[in-house]
């Protein structure tokens, strides 16, 4: 995230108001740091990273789906919308969440693959995932996604609002005089 930001180890230092050696070992994994601490560096992270906010990198409408619709619902709407995680949703409220990951470990666990497809979701999804509010920063959104989750819910106020994925993160980010790559070449 310092990196993305374009400081150095000494000016995100100074501006959380820590000591270089403490980010050195933070970045390292030799340490780590108490939640007060974290806050501080996110917080002093935010300027760098344009002041964005949950609501200016959030993708709406969220596909999801009720818990107890058929797996294959799920299956099919992942595959209609190129998603690898789905939410799973009780009345409005966010109860749970399908990956990829998870039904490709289900598969290989049943004798009978194809009986997963009729199975309520609710049998099969995993914890939600992370709840933001609109205006939380994109250094704390960084910070949830640098986990093992690949995206955020944004809500108010009880309603699903978006959803973040790391790659919104990633091009929210990136800077603007970045106008193209090459997708690479044929090998002969």
């Amino acid at each position: 995230m310092r990196l993305m930001a374009g400081l150095t180890q000494r000016e995100l230092a100074e501006r959380a108001g820590v000591s270089q050696s403490l980010i050195a070992r933070i970045e390292s994994g030799t340490v780590d740091p108490r939640l007060s601490t974290l806050r501080r560096i996110l917080k002093a992270l935010t300027p760098s990273m344009g002041g964005l906010r949950a609501e200016q990198v959030m993708h709406s409408p969220v596909v999801w789906v009720e818990v107890n619709e058929p797996v294959k619902n799920a299956v099919e709407l992942m595959e209609r919308y190129g998603i690898s995680q789905i939410p799973v949703l009780r009345g409005g409220n966010v109860v749970g969440t399908i990956y990829e990951t998870t039904l490709l470990k289900q598969f290989l666990k049943t004798k009978n693959p194809s009986s997963l497809f009729n199975k309520p979701v609710h049998e099969v999804m995993e914890e939600a995932l992370p709840i933001v509010s609109p205006s939380t920063p994109i250094s704390e959104i960084l910070a949830l996604l640098g986990g093992d989750k690949p995206a955020v819910l944004v809500m108010r106020e009880g309603r699903l609002l978006g959803i973040i994925t790391k790659i919104d993160v990633i091009s929210a980010i990136k800077p603007r005089e970045v106008k193209g790559v090459a997708h690479g070449s044929k090998q002969g």
